[in-house]
C-alpha cells in the first residue's frame, strides 16, 4: 500500500469545531485572528511586529543562554537564541507537558510541525528570521498526566509524589524506573542507544525540566530547536502589569465567557476562573481566590490583602503562576511570536480567548493544528494490500469496518434493501385500500408494516451475524492489523511512545518525520516505515 494521507475532517477523529475552523465556517471567523496560509504570515509579521515589546528581546536573550549553559548545543540553536535579539526574528511556538521520556508519539509531530514550518516561512520570506520553540510547560502541576508513556502495549509508571510544578520536580528514584524498562529494550544497538538516552536524561538531571530539555535537544538540537522554561522570574517581570489587571479586574473571566457562548454549540474546552493564576513554590501550586476584600491560597492559610499580594508581585513574579487562560497571553508577551501550533484541545481553547488578547492590546496569533501522523511497517502495509484494506477502511471505527468488510466478502447480498423497498410497495397498496375503510384498519395495516419491516431487520441482522461467523478468520486478520494500528480502538500517535519505532528505525527516525511532514496541509499523513 502506497504511503498516504487523509484529510482530518475525513479521519473521523476531530472534533466539529476543529473541522468547522478548517474549513473556516463563517461562525468561527471572528474567534482568530489569521488562518494558517503562508501567504496570511505576512500580515501577521507586520502586526507583531508593530505590537511587541523589542525592548523584552534582551531579557529573553539571556534567560535561555542561562538555561542552555550546561546543555551540548547545536551551532543552529545557538544561532537561533543569539538571532532572537533582531527586530526581524521571529518565533513559531508550540507547548507540551514534561511527559516522561517524550509521552506519546504527537511530542513529536508538534515539534517537527514547528521546526518545518520556521523552513517554509524563511524561504518564503527571507528577509526575516524564524524560530523554532518548544515551551515546557514546567509549571503545570498534574503529575498524573504525565508519569508514564506505553511501550509495547504495556505501560511504565513512574510513581511518585508530585505536589508543586513539575519542572521543579526531582527526577531521584528514577533509576529503578530505568532498570524495568531497560529489560524490555533488550540489547540491540538502538535499545542500548534509548538506555543512555534515557539516562543521561533523566538520571543525569536533577529535576524534571532539566531532564526534559535535556531529552528534547538530544532529538531535535540539530534542527535549531530552542527549549523555554518560561518558570523564571526575569521573565515574569514583564509580565507584571497584565497580572495586576488579572489581580484587580478580573477582565479575562467576563471576556472569556462571553465568547464561550459564542461556542454554545460545540464542547467548550476550558471554563475561566474568576482570577485565572496560580501561587506557586517548590510544593505548592494552588489558585488564588478573591473572597471578602482577601486574596486567598485555595487549600493553604496564606492570604494577603491588596497591597500586600502587589508588593508580593513586584518583588516576587516568579510566585504568580498563569493557568490554562492566562499561559497564552504570557507566552505572546514575552516571545516575538506569531503563531502556536497545537492539538485539537488546544487549538480549540485559544479559540475562546481573542477578545482577552484585543483587551490586553496583545497580537493574537495565528493558529495552526499540528501534523498528525499513522506509522505503519512495510509489513503491516503488505497486510492491508493482501486484506483489500485502503487507509479509509483502517481509520473507520472497528464495528463499521467489519461490518463493511463482511457485506463486501460475501457472495450474496446482505443488505435486504431491496425486500424493503418491495414491502414498502406493497404496503402503501394497501394504504390506498384502507383510506376507504375506517381509521382502524388504518391502524392495522401501520401496526403490520411496522411488524413486518422489523422483522426483515431482524432478518437481516442474523444474516450478517452468520456471515461473520462464516468469515471470522479473515475478519480476524482485518481486527488484528487494524488494533497494531490503533491501539485500543484509538490514534497511535496518542498512546504509542516513540521508542518502539526507534528500535527498529534508530537515527533515521526523526528525518524521515521531518522530510516528510508538511505543517499547512491539513492531513493525517501516512508513513510507512522499513
Amino acid at each position: 500500500m502506497p504511503t498516504d494521507c487523509i484529510s482530518y475532517q475525513n479521519s473521523g477523529y476531530f472534533s466539529p469545531l476543529m473541522n468547522d475552523y478548517l474549513d473556516q465556517k463563517t461562525n468561527l471567523q471572528s474567534l482568530y485572528n489569521r488562518f494558517p496560509t503562508l501567504e496570511n504570515f505576512e500580515e501577521q509579521i507586520l502586526e507583531k511586529q508593530a505590537n511587541f515589546d523589542d525592548t523584552s528581546r534582551k531579557t529573553l536573550v539571556s534567560v535561555l543562554q542561562k538555561q542552555y549553559l550546561n546543555v551540548e548545543t547545536s551551532a543552529l540553536t545557538k544561532q537561533n537564541i543569539d538571532a532572537l535579539g533582531n527586530t526581524n526574528t521571529f518565533t513559531i511556538t508550540t507547548g507540551h507537558q514534561l511527559n516522561l521520556f517524550s509521552g506519546p508519539l504527537y511530542f513529536l509531530y508538534k515539534i517537527i510541525s514547528t521546526i518545518n514550518l520556521t523552513t517554509e516561512l524563511k524561504a518564503k520570506y527571507p528577509t526575516y528570521h524564524f524560530v523554532p520553540i518548544y515551551w515546557m510547560a514546567t509549571e503545570d502541576h498534574d503529575f498524573e498526566e504525565i508519569n508514564y508513556f506505553n511501550f509495547k502495549g504495556k505501560k511504565f509508571r513512574w510513581n511518585k509524589e508530585s505536589a508543586g510544578p513539575v519542572g521543579r520536580l526531582s527526577t531521584e528514584g528514577l533509576a529503578d524506573f530505568l532498570e524495568v524498562y531497560a529489560l524490555e529494550l533488550g540489547s540491540s544497538t538502538n535499545a542500548n542507544t534509548l538506555k543512555k538516552l534515557f539516562e543521561d536524561s533523566y538520571l543525569n538531571h536533577d529535576n524534571l525540566a532539566d531532564a526534559t530539555r535535556f531529552l528534547a535537544n538530544a532529538l531535535f538540537g540539530a534542527y535549531g530547536l530552542v527549549i523555554l522554561d518560561a518558570d523564571n522570574q526575569d521573565l515574569k517581570r514583564n509580565f507584571i502589569p497584565f497580572v495586576k489587571e488579572e489581580l484587580l479586574q478580573q477582565s479575562s473571566h467576563k471576556l472569556v465567557l462571553e465568547t464561550a457562548e459564542k461556542l454554545k454549540d460545540y464542547t467548550v474546552q476550558v471554563n475561566p476562573r474568576e482570577i485565572n493564576l496560580f501561587y506557586i513554590e517548590d510544593d505548592i501550586r494552588e489558585r488564588i481566590i478573591f473572597e471578602n476584600d482577601t486574596y486567598k491560597v485555595n487549600h493553604t492559610k496564606i492570604e494577603f490583602s491588596e497591597s500586600e499580594i502587589l508588593t508580593l508581585l513586584e518583588n516576587h513574579p516568579e510566585k504568580f503562576s498563569p493557568n490554562v487562560i492566562m499561559r497564552p497571553l504570557y507566552q505572546e508577551v514575552i516571545l516575538p511570536n506569531l503563531c502556536y501550533i497545537g492539538g485539537g484541545g488546544e487549538i480549540a481553547y485559544w479559540l475562546e480567548l481573542k477578545s482577552f488578547f484585543a483587551a490586553a492590546k496583545i497580537t493574537f496569533p495565528i493558529l495552526l493544528l499540528r501534523n498528525s501522523v499513522l506509522l505503519a511497517t512495510e509489513k503491516q502495509a503488505k497486510k492491508a494490500d493482501k486484506l483489500d484494506l485502503n487507509w479509509a477502511d483502517l481509520f473507520s471505527k472497528q464495528d463499521n469496518l467489519v461490518n463493511t468488510k463482511t457485506k463486501q466478502l460475501s457472495d450474496f447480498p446482505i443488505d435486504l434493501k431491496h425486500l424493503k423497498t418491495q414491502l414498502q410497495k406493497q404496503f402503501e397498496a394497501l394504504y390506498e385500500v384502507a383510506n376507504k375503510t375506517d381509521e382502524s384498519f388504518i391502524g392495522a395495516v401501520k401496526a403490520q408494516e411496522v411488524k413486518q419491516t422489523k422483522g426483515l431487520e431482524n432478518l437481516e441482522k442474523r444474516l450478517l451475524k452468520a456471515q461473520k461467523r462464516k468469515l471470522s478468520a479473515i475478519l480476524q486478520r482485518i481486527t488484528n492489523l487494524q488494533n497494531e494500528l490503533f491501539p485500543n480502538q484509538s490514534l497511535q500517535e496518542r498512546q504509542t511512545n516513540f521508542s518502539g519505532f526507534y528500535l527498529e528505525n534508530g537515527d533515521n527516525l526523526i528525518p524521515t518525520l521531518v522530510n516528510q511532514l508538511k505543517p499547512l496541509q491539513s492531513n493525517f499523513d501516512i508513513i510507512t516505515l522499513p
